[in-house]
């Protein structure tokens, strides 16, 4: 931090560049998106360090889920189990750079589809986990298999803002997708997460994740997704694991997910 409690260069100077550039990007491109997804998380600003590499498994598994495509062409989500690799490696203590490869699903026929990549930025407060406000900003470009999402390209802007007292972490991400059809909305998919730690190596959290659809068109209640999941922590090294049970509350949501990441740091 610098003087009176400013951001000092560069973090705060990256950080203000990445946002303005990202939102400029985002007015351009806009619709709401339909697909699923391999990644049930909330960001918390924490990355690896300088020259450290990381390797997370991410999965998810609809034991009841929605029995028709969002869109045509797309894969059911009713017991289809979505899996993928993320590579994560520290820049510097305020960026960290990522790509997920492979990624895949496998539905309840048995059948076996590859997703596409995802590249992503993250730009964080240096030493989050230290500090008992933190924020950041992670940037994805997607490209997508035509069963994975309506377009081959789609983009999110993923604000990271949290706090730590005591024992407990408060974290939210609102999350802004885009799939670069039209120049009308953005999407609005937030999440957010209470955790209370019991020790440095285990925790326990509660997470909602929804989807509201188009800014300035926001879906009614029960065709927005609105799903909420207790969570298990265990942060050990080199290995550590999250698992969580989610429940979906309208329609638009599965009503039991299983997800389970496991992360692997070099």
């Amino acid at each position: 931090m610098g003087p009176g409690g400013r951001l000092g260069w560069p973090i705060g100077r990256a950080l203000t560049r990445a946002l303005l550039f990202s939102i400029i990007c985002f007015s351009c491109f806009t619709q709401s998106l339909l697909a699923q997804t391999d990644e049930i998380q909330v960001y918390d600003a924490e990355i690896n360090s300088p020259g450290h590499l990381s390797l997370e498994s991410e999965s998810n598994f609809a034991a009841i889920g929605r029995k028709r495509p969002e869109f045509a062409g797309g894969l059911v989500s009713d017991r289809t189990l979505n899996t993928g690799l993320e590579w994560a490696y520290g820049v510097t203590d305020w960026l960290e750079l990522g790509v997920d490869l492979p990624s895949c699903s496998v539905t309840k026929k048995g059948e076996l589809f590859f997703n596409g990549v995802r590249l992503r930025v993250q730009l964080v407060e240096p030493h989050a986990a230290d500090r008992t406000f933190f924020y950041g900003i992670n940037i994805e470009s997607n490209y997508n298999a035509p069963h994975w999402e309506p377009t081959r390209f789609s983009s999110e802007l993923r604000p990271i803002i949290g706090c730590h007292l005591g024992p407990i972490d408060i974290l939210s991400n609102p999350i802004l997708e885009t799939d670069f059809r039209q120049w009308a909305h953005l999407d609005f998919a937030p999440c957010e997460r209470v955790a209370y730690r019991f020790s440095k190596i285990w925790a326990v959290a509660v997470e909602h994740y929804a989807d509201y659809g188009r800014i300035g068109a926001i879906e009614p209640v029960k065709r927005e997704g609105q799903t909420l999941f207790a969570v298990v922590d265990f942060n050990g090294d080199p290995n550590s694991v999250e698992f969580g049970i989610g429940h979906g509350f309208t329609t638009a949501s599965d009503s039991l997910v299983f997800k389970l990441s496991i992360t692997h740091n070099f």
